[in-house]
């Protein structure tokens, strides 16, 4: 039922050795889990919309903010170097956090959705022709469908979209089927935020590059819970947010191939997306700087670069296995839930438990949750073709990170129990 996120062979930059993992030990970075919310421990299960912070990421905010606050690339002074040194260091982070080839495949930019949205106007834009095809799935999030729709509207293309069957998985056939001469792009989520499905990504970029046709892969789910290698996977574009990697908000990540970046023009611009400016006429930057115009987030890159140190420390690989090894508990204690309606049981599926309870509202059933000290996710969570397609007009998730454990799985399902008894 369920598996790592991990595709593909193993890169030797990527393997680690297999780690011990003290969930005790981790929870003791994280000042927001001893909170008590309605007099109860925070029970936070809220993972896929946003994680909590370790002390060491809030540490490395702190003290950019103290010692190192300065503009970066354009003064010669101290705190200058030194903030550059830190936002520079944490784009090498990421490149070896992606296996990139090199840094300078690595764009900042605010958030997964600003990643998808740079692709769509400054790569696309050029390949798009009326009539021409792009092509996702019905599982994706409203910010890999909505840039789509608006990049397609203005251009004169079609958008189509794969679907998926009522266990979660992609019907491949279909996608075999939608690849055809008139697609110019395929963009399509690695990890279901809404199923926890993971989608075969490595095996669809293969069939859509067969034909010529590039593939971004949304990674804002799937890149904190195990390894990802954009080399094996040979994806053109890769994104995913920061805040949801244990990071800082505000801070994203678009990786592309170099030949892809190097060829786009530039999203936006201002300030050190430049090489020179006269009234008459403007030359751009090297990638990827001339993607990050104007004055970035220095302190959430630093804060990012954080994160990836502190995930690498524990390793990818048992942090992957803790949360697979709740989400087997916390499916088998939900299945005997009577009238409770599990979505999403694909072969590949990792940390999402998505429900409703019969003749309950979801957002009554969070509301009781939410008095217990225990947050979940209520609603449509920005996918609502998946909605449309199972009826529902919401769900009640329940999204894992590597902090939580299974007395705090066994208090949903105790918790669950309660809200059923209230409202029967």
């Amino acid at each position: 039922m369920s598996a790592q996120i991990t595709q593909g062979r193993a890169s030797p930059l990527k393997k680690s050795a297999s780690k011990s993992f003290d969930v005790s030990k981790v929870r003791a970075d994280f000042p927001l889990l001893t909170e008590k919310i309605h007099g109860q421990t925070l029970v936070y299960l809220d993972n896929a919309n946003t994680t909590q912070k370790p002390r060491q990421v809030l540490e490395a905010l702190e003290h950019y903010y103290r010692h190192d606050n300065a503009n970066i690339h354009r003064s010669s002074h101290l705190l200058s170097e030194r903030a550059t040194a830190g936002y520079e260091g944490t784009r090498v982070k990421l490149q070896r956090f992606l296996n990139a080839a090199q840094p300078a495949e690595i764009v900042f930019t605010r958030n997964a959705t600003e990643g998808i949205n740079l692709v769509a106007q400054s790569f696309a834009r050029q390949r798009l022709k009326p009539g021409d095809e792009v092509l996702i799935t019905e599982m994706e999030h409203h910010a890999n469908i909505v840039p789509w729709q608006i990049i397609c509207e203005q251009k004169g293309a079609v958008l189509k979209a794969v679907p998926f069957d009522d266990a979660g998985e992609l019907i491949l056939e279909e996608y075999d089927r939608l690849l055809g001469p008139r697609t110019k792009m395929v963009s399509v989520v690695q990890m279901s935020n809404s199923l926890g499905t993971i989608n075969p990504v490595r095996d669809m970029i293969a069939r859509a590059h067969a034909r010529g046709i590039p593939v971004l892969v949304d990674g804002a789910q799937a890149a904190y819970h195990s390894r990802v290698d954009v080399q094996d996977l040979d994806c053109d574009f890769y994104v995913f947010s920061g805040h949801k990697l244990y990071g800082p908000t505000g801070i994203g990540v678009l990786y592309g191939k170099y030949a892809h970046l190097d060829a786009m023009p530039p999203y936006q611009g201002g300030g050190d997306m430049i090489r020179s400016v006269t009234l008459a006429k403007t030359t751009y930057n090297d990638v990827p700087h001339k993607f990050e115009a104007g004055t970035p987030h220095i302190a959430g890159a630093i804060g990012l670069g954080a994160a990836v140190d502190y995930l690498q420390s524990l390793g990818m690989e048992s942090i992957g296995q803790h949360e697979q090894g709740l989400l087997a508990y916390g499916t088998e204690l939900l299945s005997e839930v009577p009238g409770l309606r599990l979505f999403g049981r694909a072969r590949q599926k990792a940390s999402i438990l998505s429900f409703t309870l019969a003749g309950i509202h979801p957002h009554d059933a969070g509301t009781v949750l939410d008095g217990e000290g225990i947050a979940v996710r209520t609603g449509q969570h920005c996918t609502q073709p998946v909605m449309d397609h199972f009826g529902v007009p919401a769900t009640v998730r329940a999204s894992l990170g590597l902090y939580n454990t299974r007395e705090e799985i066994k208090a949903l399902a105790t918790a669950i129990h309660e809200v059923k008894e209230i409202f029967d």
